[in-house]
C-alpha cells in the first residue's frame, strides 16, 4: 500500500470564535501541536496549511483564508512537488478529539481512495481521505473559481463512511469541533482575553 499523506489545516479565519484556534491550548498543548503530532504518528509526509503553527512544513493557500478547497490544492501540489503521489488525509485544527484510531482507520479503508465520514447526516469533510485524482481535481477547481469542498465530491468517485463503518473506532463526539466560545469551553478551553 502506498503511503498516505497528511494535512493539517491551521489557517482558517476563526470569524464565530474571534481567536486564531490553531494556537489554543487543551492539555498543555496547542490544538496545532495535537493535530500535527496525531497526523504524523499515522501519515508520512505530513504538511500544514497555514502559518506553520505545528513544526511540521507549511504551506499557504493562495490567497490565504480562502478556504478548504484552496487549502487542498495547495497541499497537493506542495506534495506533489515533494514526490508523493498517492492519497492524504485531511484534517482541521479544530477537532480535537480526532485521535490516532480514527486517522488509521481512515487511512487504511478498502476502496475508493477519497473516503468521507458522515455525522448526523452531515459529510465530515475536514476528516477524510482524498485520493491523488481528488487532490489534482482539488487544484483545478479552485483554478475555476470553485471554492466549496463539497463540490469536490461532484467530481470525483469517493465513499462515504456512514456511522456503522467508523463506530468501530470512533464515536461521534470525535468529529465535534470547536467554532464557538461554547464550544471552546465545552472542551474545556479558556480563550484568550
Amino acid at each position: 500500500m502506498a503511503a498516505t499523506a497528511g494535512i493539517l489545516l491551521t489557517g482558517g479565519r476563526s470569524r464565530r470564535l474571534g481567536v486564531d484556534k490553531a494556537g489554543l491550548r487543551i492539555g498543555g498543548e496547542t490544538l496545532a501541536g495535537l493535530a500535527g503530532r496525531r497526523l504524523a504518528a499515522v501519515c508520512d509526509p505530513v504538511v500544514e496549511v497555514g502559518d506553520g503553527q505545528s513544526g511540521l512544513p507549511s504551506v499557504r493557500e493562495d490567497p490565504a483564508g480562502s478556504g478548504p478547497l484552496a487549502a487542498l490544492a495547495a497541499a497537493g501540489a506542495q506534495l506533489r512537488d515533494g514526490g508523493h503521489h498517492g492519497a492524504a488525509l485531511l484534517l482541521a485544527v479544530d477537532l480535537p478529539r480526532a485521535d490516532e484510531p480514527l486517522l488509521e482507520f481512515l487511512r487504511d479503508w478498502p476502496g475508493e481512495p477519497t473516503a468521507v465520514p458522515v455525522v448526523a447526516g452531515r459529510l465530515q469533510l475536514v476528516c477524510a481521505r482524498y485520493g491523488p485524482d481528488a487532490l489534482l481535481a482539488a487544484s483545478s477547481l479552485v483554478a475555476g473559481g470553485v471554492r466549496s469542498l463539497h463540490e469536490l465530491l461532484d467530481v470525483v468517485d469517493h465513499t462515504v463512511l456512514d456511522e456503522e463503518a467508523w463506530s468501530v473506532v470512533a464515536s461521534a463526539d470525535a468529529f465535534a469541533d470547536i467554532d464557538t466560545p461554547a464550544d471552546a469551553a465545552r472542551f474545556g478551553i479558556e480563550l484568550p482575553g
